[in-house]
């Protein structure tokens, strides 16, 4: 078991900056587009510098920490990986085109991943763990009921026990599948499922009661679905079918993790890339082959039918009954719980995610209008929005009276 102090952090530095070394060669010709390899490096190293700044007193802290030496295992274990690719493939890594190129890219992602992860877990450099918020209520819930008593599992947990307990909730039918959900739940590779991973995951493939029908349908069988794939690259793929308007392929993004981009061309043959807001895919994409803009996923003639999948979620939506309190408290103020409390017109029907505050949805589209955050904010509290949940409220029965 190693100690984690001073010493082990600038050995994981050493690694990162021969990495970078290696992709700063000038053949290399890589881009300024995410994920940015040579911003992300730095960026991971001061973070690092920041956490041991934090704790320098307390080292032990650290050493107790799992997450932490997870990360950082993982960390030297990626980089060996980036270092051993450069090795081997020599002057086959300054061909854009080659695999090599491709399992670097790759890397990349999984750097930029992890990156995400580690600020999430340690915002400002101290560590926050399973205090960390995971969006969706149900989602939370399940993660708090069955990993609170386990070891760190607050924060993270293996692979093979995760799987177990999410098989008792949501059954996983084979072998295969099991493999292919680890490969799009685990972001950054190392056999552990974080709170983060997992919160990113409930977000991507909502709502809870269809989490794996959703991930089924739109990540394993979908053909417009890229796993690992870059903002260049979608630009690259449907470059193909410049000629064909409306085709279209989706990734996760990897600068807003938990929100999909779409990518498709225009009738103008032009390639655009979107990040579909206050909406889930789902409807992204059935509103898209209504507008004609998503028709052919991947350039293929056949648009999958995602409508089953909506018509559930739809049945699902949450409803939330006005109590008494809230109808006299609203009453005195000669309101009503359900009406939107900035336009005063509509009735509320967003949950914003985390925060849980009400709004109705045109307020909540001319806010973020307004809105100049680099990440979209709730306009009562400020917190990032990081999710949104369409809801019904029943008013209090005396409201009928």
């Amino acid at each position: 078991r190693v100690t984690i102090d001073k010493k082990y952090i600038e050995k994981s530095s050493k690694l990162m900056d021969k990495v970078a070394k290696f992709c700063q060669q000038s053949k290399m010709n890589l881009k300024n587009s995410p994920p940015y390899i040579l911003d992300i490096l730095p960026d991971t190293y001061n973070h690092l510098r920041l956490i041991m700044l934090r704790y320098e007193d307390r080292l032990q802290v650290l050493n107790e920490c799992e997450y932490f030496r997870i990360f950082l295992d993982n960390l030297m274990k990626k980089c060996k990986e980036a270092i051993k690719l450069f090795r081997e493939g020599r002057e086959r890594m300054f061909d854009e085109n080659s695999q090599h190129r491709r399992s670097l890219t790759k890397l990349s992602l999984v750097f930029s991943h992890m990156l995400a992860e580690l600020k999430a877990e340690f915002p400002d450099g101290r560590f926050i763990g399973e205090e960390y918020r995971i969006t969706k209520s149900e989602a939370a819930n399940f993660w708090r009921t069955t990993f609170r008593h386990k070891v760190s599992a607050g924060t993270i947990i293996q692979w093979s026990i995760f799987r177990q307990e999410l098989d008792k909730v949501h059954p996983i039918s084979s072998g295969l599948e099991c493999i292919a959900l680890k490969s799009t739940i685990d972001l950054v590779c190392n056999n552990y499922i974080s709170n983060f991973e997992f919160d990113v995951f409930s977000r991507l493939f909502q709502p809870w009661t269809n989490l794996l029908k959703n991930w089924n349908m739109l990540a394993v069988t979908h053909p417009g679905y890229m796993a690992f794939l870059t903002y260049d690259e979608v630009k690259a793929r449907l470059h193909k079918y410049i000629h064909k308007p409306g085709s279209y392929i989706f990734r996760l993004s990897c600068t807003r993790l938990g929100q999909w981009a779409v990518g498709y061309v225009t009738m103008g043959g032009e390639i655009l890339q979107t990040i579909p807001q206050n909406k889930s895919l789902c409807q992204a994409l059935i509103d898209g082959w209504k507008e004609g803009f998503y028709l052919f996923p991947d350039g293929r003639q056949v648009n999958p039918d995602l409508s089953g999948l909506l018509e559930q979620s739809e049945d699902d939506e949450e409803r939330i009954t006005v109590s008494q309190e809230q109808y006299e408290l609203y009453c005195e103020m000669g309101s009503t719980f359900q009406l939107c409390k900035i336009c005063a017109e509509n009735n509320k029907d967003v949950r914003i995610e985390p925060c849980g505050h009400l709004i109705c949805k045109s307020c909540l589209e001319s806010w973020q209008e307004m809105d100049n955050s680099t990440s979209p904010t709730c306009p009562w509290c400020r917190c990032e929005i990081k999710g949104t949940e369409t809801v019904v409220i029943e008013p209090y029965e005396g409201d009928k009276k």
